[in-house]
């Protein structure tokens, strides 16, 4: 996402064996801050033995042509956005060609993208079927989480399922929880069930290759639709055989009715199963 800290090489290289999570929120609890340290049954990902750990960090300003051919083997396109890109104009992106949006609307257990209501009102209203997304952060309990973006995000039948966004963001300076593969996803199931309780959908989760690389591998969670990023290369060669629904290609794209550069993603689908899948999240 537009939002989400990028991770050096140096921070991959230390993290072998443990992920450092954390996000930009505030309110930490004190009880996940310093909680002890568990081993783990699964090593992580060893970062030096297996130099495409870190391919994310290669500056996607060198990268474009790869994924410029290849995510155009996808007929369905859409984006994702937060406060970042301003004041949008959905009228411009709609007539652009743009057949979806998913769109930030919390962080952690206070922080409401300043942005969601203007375009979560706005998407809707020139027909851009769109979803919400909460971007976790680690020093949180997961029932404080999910009752913020439950209390933001109305329960709308024609909204896209919501997204649990999870990155690895070892630079934030208020959180330095450090977790291990299994607490983070007995984190992530209790996010997703009460998503999915509460809105009768099953949860996308949204990944970047590091995450996924360490704690997402070996089908985890596979249950849960999931959205990946790869920016250089076709998901196949950084997630493996893992199905995905959404592939957010670039970072750094263009689309009228946005100033800047925004995220632009493609469907795992014909124009026909979109349809399909559409009709069957909104009951359209």
């Amino acid at each position: 996402m537009r939002s989400m800290f990028r991770i050096s090489a140096a921070t991959a290289g230390a993290a072998a064996m443990a992920v450092a999570l954390a996000g930009c929120g505030s309110g930490v609890d004190p009880t996940y801050s310093h909680r002890p340290r568990f081993t783990t049954s699964a090593p992580l990902v060893n970062a030096r033995k297996d130099p495409t750990y870190l391919a994310y960090a290669v500056p996607e300003t060198d990268l474009h042509a790869y994924p410029a051919t290849r995510s155009a083997e996808f007929s369905v396109h859409g984006i994702d956005v937060s406060k970042y890109q301003g004041d949008i104009d959905w009228r411009a992106v709609k007539e652009s060609g743009v057949a979806f949006a998913f769109i930030k609307a919390t962080e952690g257990g206070d922080a409401l993208d300043s942005k969601f209501q203007r375009n979560w009102a706005a998407a809707k209203a020139v027909g851009i079927p769109r979803g919400a997304y909460h971007f976790v952060y680690w020093c949180r309990p997961p029932h404080e989480e999910i009752g913020f973006f439950k209390s933001v995000v109305p329960n709308e039948p024609d909204a896209l399922p919501p997204v649990l966004d999870v990155e690895a963001t070892p630079t934030s300076k208020t959180c330095k929880r450090t977790l291990y593969r299994e607490e983070v996803l007995a984190d992530m199931r209790k996010m997703l069930e009460e998503l999915e309780r509460h809105y009768g959908k099953k949860p996308i989760i949204y990944s970047s290759v590091d995450f996924y690389q360490s704690i997402l591998h070996s089908d985890a969670l596979a249950e849960y639709p999931i959205w990946v990023r790869s920016t250089k290369y076709h998901p196949t060669v950084r997630y493996g055989s893992r199905k995905w629904h959404f592939w957010q290609y670039r970072s750094d794209g263009s689309v009228p009715g946005i100033i800047g550069a925004v995220d632009q993603n493609a469907f795992h689908g014909t124009p026909e199963q979109w349809k399909t899948w559409l009709s069957q999240q909104t009951g359209g």
